[in-house]
């Protein structure tokens, strides 16, 4: 049985290098774990400017904020393995 896509959606900005290390990060992971990853330029969006201009990079999993400026492999790897054990646990 395969299992369920995770969806990260990672809010950015061209030019942030924790942005780019968090982009990294997720690809790497995405080789361990199902993902899809969608990146969100927040200079495109007034509105996502004005919310999340002073904490890039912020990665959502599944729709819920995961991560804010930076985290470890590890902690991310936790973070996946969580989201997939709840949606087994929950049936989603």
């Amino acid at each position: 049985m395969d299992r369920p896509t995770l969806h990260l959606e990672l809010y950015s900005r061209p030019g942030c290098h924790l942005c780019e290390d968090l982009r990294v990060l997720c690809q790497r992971l995405g080789g361990e774990f199902p993902v899809r990853l969608t990146e969100v330029n927040i200079e495109a969006n007034p509105a996502l400017e004005a919310r999340y201009g002073e904490e890039i990079p912020v990665l959502f999993i599944d729709g819920r904020k995961a991560v804010k400026y930076r985290t470890t492999e590890a902690a991310l790897r936790r973070r996946l393995q969580r989201r997939l054990f709840l949606r087994r646990l929950l049936g989603t």
